[in-house]
């Protein structure tokens, strides 16, 4: 009965916090990111059923005070995902020995790209009610109004106009990019929101399982052979269709799960060096200010290491071992 309370309260604050959107102030922008924590938390530190329970309490609460169409977006957007991706964080078998074999990390990426990549296009394909047209018509229409304002702005400053054509060339690209910064910035997110809910379930002596190694997650060999391939189809595929739309996005994801990778293979073979902290700073710096490229060449090495496994062929001097947390 306990899981039952605590998934119903996980599911009112998750949907509060989806509520506060409609403030439209920057705190409620960032309240409403951080939606999806509460179920996660409580999936990770009591069990899947709880999260479940969550998802169901704040969808008919969001489609009692808002409308159904918007408890259904919350379901496939925000709860379901963070369910999802719980549970199998917590999946383990007992291995012949009696030991507990967990569900690795490096699984998790792809599954965290392509839930997020997958829930962000079914929510839009809802929303514009399975009419691809109407979604990228009003892509395009605020691509263009936020451009025009940006014009604006640049001629009450001495700049000069821009043409309409030029306009609706932004909104055009705009349309080109958005699948693939979607997915690959719902796949950062999602991660990074893994990460709080289980240092928090961690610190309050509920996860059931040890907190693992980060710094060696290892995506499969096979995921990296399917990005290239997805990659090939993406130079052939445009974003015009829900299928080619969802294509881009998972490409995002993968984008985003391989510079991750690419991160943590970083952290793993710094390990126990002399001036770590000082590389590991300037590796940061690089990707704050150095953004796409940064990024682009993180995801290329994390790409190349799923792939050959250069921290087993290239590493050089022992790392100490992992220290496990519970």
């Amino acid at each position: 009965m306990s899981f039952i309370l605590t998934g119903i309260g996980a599911g009112l604050a998750s949907a509060l916090l989806t509520m506060v959107i409609v403030k439209a102030t920057p705190v409620a922008a960032l309240l409403y990111l951080l939606a999806p924590l509460p179920i996660l938390i409580v999936s990770l530190g009591w069990n899947h059923k709880s999260g479940l329970v969550a998802t169901l309490s704040g969808s008919l609460a969001l489609a009692a005070i808002g409308s159904p169409l918007l408890g259904l977006a919350f379901a496939m957007m925000t709860a379901l995902p963070a369910w999802w991706i719980s549970y199998l964080a917590l999946l383990g078998r007992a291995s012949p020995s009696g030991a507990m074999e967990w569900y690795p990390v490096g699984r998790l990426l792809p599954w965290i790209a392509a839930t997020a990549s997958v829930s962000f296009v079914a929510v839009i394909a809802l929303s514009a009610r399975g009419d691809f047209s109407v979604f990228q018509e009003a892509v395009q229409s605020s691509a263009r109004q936020a451009f025009q304002a940006f014009d604006g702005w640049r001629v009450e400053n001495g700049g000069a106009p821009v043409s309409e054509d030029a306009a609706q060339s932004a909104a055009d690209t705009m349309s080109l990019v958005l699948p693939f910064l979607a997915g690959a910035v719902s796949t950062l997110t999602s991660a990074v929101y893994l990460y709080l809910a289980g240092r928090i379930v961690l610190a309050s002596g509920r996860l059931p399982r040890p907190w693992p190694d980060v710094p060696s997650v290892a995506m499969p060999s096979n995921a990296g052979i399917a990005a290239i391939v997805g990659g090939m189809a993406v130079a052939f595929l445009a974003p015009d269709t829900f299928g080619g739309f969802l294509l881009h996005c998972v490409m995002g994801g993968a984008f985003a799960a391989f510079a991750l990778q690419g991160l943590a293979a970083i952290h793993d073979r710094t390990r126990g060096r002399s001036g770590r902290s000082f590389m590991l700073t300037g590796l940061y710096v690089i990707l704050v200010f150095g953004q796409g490229i940064a990024m682009m060449a993180l995801s290329l090495f994390g790409l190349a290491d799923s792939i050959f496994s250069l921290r087993r062929r290239f590493g050089t001097g022992p790392n100490p071992p992992p220290t496990p947390t519970t």
